[in-house]
């Protein structure tokens, strides 16, 4: 075992993260009103993104209060002076939190290279800063995060923010065979006769699981940002060159984010089943609660749904040391897809860098989506212990997210009318049928309209017509959701799910995008409401993401960020985003009491033990790490 370093204490840790130094100067208003009582206990009244604010954008403040008026507040600097005075704006009783809150406007406060605080109703809040980019670092520690859940390879200090969390490779030489005998379910599946080898790739979240379905969306949404940025003038690509981000790969003249995504997409390239080679799989909609009925079938071109071990690995756990073994478990159609999507995509990303490797993954993709296309209903299902089932029984959307990819990589028509048949229209978008749906792994409806704004020139006018309509429409009931949320963060008190925090992360991307196709600044304002509530603007004044503001993400459920299972592992790095509260899944035994007990802004912890609240995961850290880039890229200058 390499790593063998106590953790830093709490305290510096805290203190690193914030980046403050600031000396309580002056008194609080004296003002005849009131702040409801804060929780956790020790937190302010007053509810602010934990690391600052941009220069020449809205900013907003939050205090918990049921004052029927508005209340006086102020802003001083590190040496008493006032810049900013006000009053509150009252929204009332809110619905997510189970509190009464204000609004406060403080976008008039412009100066930067000062650290101020917030001053109202008896309650001072955290220290925050003004600057030009305060998503600058922010952003490359978000990317940062992706090379730190690298398997096969050992983590290594150059690359990443200290010594602490440094350690050896685990899972070297990775060659597993296809799952065989009796799954959870009763199920008894036969095996295979190869082995692939699939080392690399990232772990997919708190475990060590490597999953084909959370890694396309994850792949997607990188090179996602890198086929936007290649649309930009050439001093915002020039932030995004080779060398911003440190990886071993410095110095090869490829993006930082392309050479991270391609990380995985080599391990995703490995979980395709060779031609000819056979497998029995369950065909068609099955009741999981009744034995699969399995049929063998030519699997080639078809692709791995994961890899993992037979049973859950305990936690805390190094890499080096999971000595169980690994499977392949069974294809599936949605995984194929998946693959077929981000490798097409890539295709085109690559063609000018590694022409090679454009070729093997836009031949890899066409295998994948003609073996989907002869077996469109393989499905996954929850019947194997040691990782999840990431199930998903609508493919619909994955096969014009797929397709949209290879026509825009090949030019074929074949590959059109696929997506102009299964393309879904606005009316039938669960997106907006649905109040508060996004995007996720199991819901990428969006993805198409997406890719298609990226390249209109190269589409017909109708499918770019409609593409802009749905973003914008989305938008749109994204910025109607903050504007009935106390917090104004755009996601409905219904939407408090496993993974809030990358749901609403994909909420700034999508917001982001509507910006970017109509420059209306209310979807700017929309990203910024979204990053605001991730880095402390919340109701338990916490910021979710590890390394940043003054109650920052120490204790996540993952086997190697594990210091509040074990003070000989380390905290959550810099950068890493927690999946947020949950109020629909509580499944953990932390969860599960609080159930009944919390509104659904208030079901988190951060605790280890609590999985369906606090886990990490490749999905949720992508469309972070594009929010906080394009915020950053997108910012006012000096």
């Amino acid at each position: 075992m390499k790593y063998k370093r106590k953790i830093p204490s709490i305290a510096r840790i805290a203190a690193t993260a914030s980046a403050f130094a600031f000396l309580t100067i002056g008194s609080a208003l004296a003002e005849d009103c009131t702040a409801e009582s804060a929780f956790p206990g020790d937190a302010p009244g007053l509810r602010l993104n934990q690391i600052g604010f941009e220069t020449g954008s809205p900013k907003t403040a939050i205090l918990r209060s049921a004052a029927g008026e508005p209340v006086s507040w102020r802003v001083r600097d590190g040496n008493g002076h006032v810049h900013l005075a006000g009053e509150s704006t009252v929204f009332g009783p809110n619905e997510s939190s189970g509190d009464a809150v204000h609004r406060i406007d403080l976008s008039a406060l412009d100066e930067p290279g000062s650290t101020y605080r917030l001053e109202a109703c008896g309650e001072i809040s955290h220290p925050f800063a003004i600057t030009a980019r305060p998503f600058d670092r922010l952003s490359v520690d978000a990317l940062t995060y992706f090379y730190h859940n690298r398997l096969g390879t050992p983590i290594e200090a150059d690359y990443i923010q200290g010594q602490d969390w440094e350690r050896d490779a685990g899972f070297q030489n990775s060659r597993p065979t296809c799952f065989h005998g009796t799954d959870e379910a009763g199920n008894s599946w036969p095996g295979c006769d190869y082995r692939l080898d699939v080392t690399g790739g990232w772990a997919d979240a708190g475990d060590y699981g490597k999953y084909v379905v959370n890694g396309g969306i994850a792949v997607w949404t990188l090179q996602n940002f890198v086929e936007r940025l290649a649309r930009q003038p050439e001093a915002v690509r020039d932030i995004w060159t080779d060398g911003r981000s440190p990886m071993p790969e410095n110095g090869n003249a490829v993006s930082d984010i392309l050479d991270e995504a391609r990380w995985q997409l080599e391990f995703m390239l490995a979980m395709q089943v060779p031609d000819g080679a056979r497998q029995s799989v369950p065909l068609g909609r099955q009741d999981g609660r009744e034995p699969l009925i399995l049929t063998e079938i030519d699997a080639g071109g078809l692709v791995h749904h994961k890899v993992h071990e037979r049973y859950w690995l305990p936690l805390p756990l190094l890499p080096a040391d999971a000595g169980e073994e690994r499977f392949l478990l069974p294809p599936s159609t949605a995984a194929s897809l998946n693959l077929a999507a981000s490798a097409a995509q890539a295709a085109r990303l690559w063609d000018g860098l590694d022409p090679a490797f454009a070729a093997r993954s836009l031949n890899a993709a066409r295998r994948a989506y003609a073996a989907a296309r002869q077996h469109p209903e393989i499905y996954a299902y929850d019947n194997f212990g040691g990782g999840g089932a990431y199930g998903d029984f609508d493919l619909v959307d994955e096969f014009a997210w797929a397709a949209t990819e290879l026509y825009l990589a090949t030019g074929e028509h074949a590959f059109l009318a696929d997506l102009q048949a299964d393309a879904p229209t606005l009316a039938d978008m669960p997106i907006l049928q649905v109040r508060g749906s996004t995007i996720a792994w199991p819901a990428v409806h969006l993805l198409p309209a997406l890719t298609i704004v990226q390249n209109e020139a190269d589409l017909p006018e109708p499918l770019v017509t409609q593409a802009r309509e749905q973003i914008l429409a989305a938008g749109d009931q994204y910025l109607a959701d903050r504007d009935q949320e106390g917090y104004a963060v755009p996601l409905s008190a219904d939407q408090y799910v496993w993974g809030s925090n990358g749901n609403l992360a994909n909420r700034g991307l999508v917001l982001a995008i509507a910006h970017d196709l109509t420059g209306n600044p209310a979807y700017r304002q929309g990203a910024i409401d979204a990053m605001d509530y991730l880095l402390g603007r919340n109701a338990l004044d916490q910021s979710y993401v590890g390394g940043y503001g003054a109650r920052p993400l120490l204790y996540p459920h993952h086997r190697f960020w594990a210091a509040g299972a074990d003070p000989e592992f380390p905290p959550a790095p810099p950068g890493a985003l927690s999946g947020g509260a949950n109020a629909t899944n509580m499944s953990d035994p932390v969860a599960r009491e609080m159930q009944g007990e919390c509104a659904p802004q208030t079901c988190w912890v951060d605790d280890y033990r609590a999985y369906a609240l606090n886990e990490v995961a490749i999905n949720w850290n992508a469309p972070f790490f594009w929010l906080a880039a394009w915020l950053d890229t997108t910012a006012t200058p000096d």
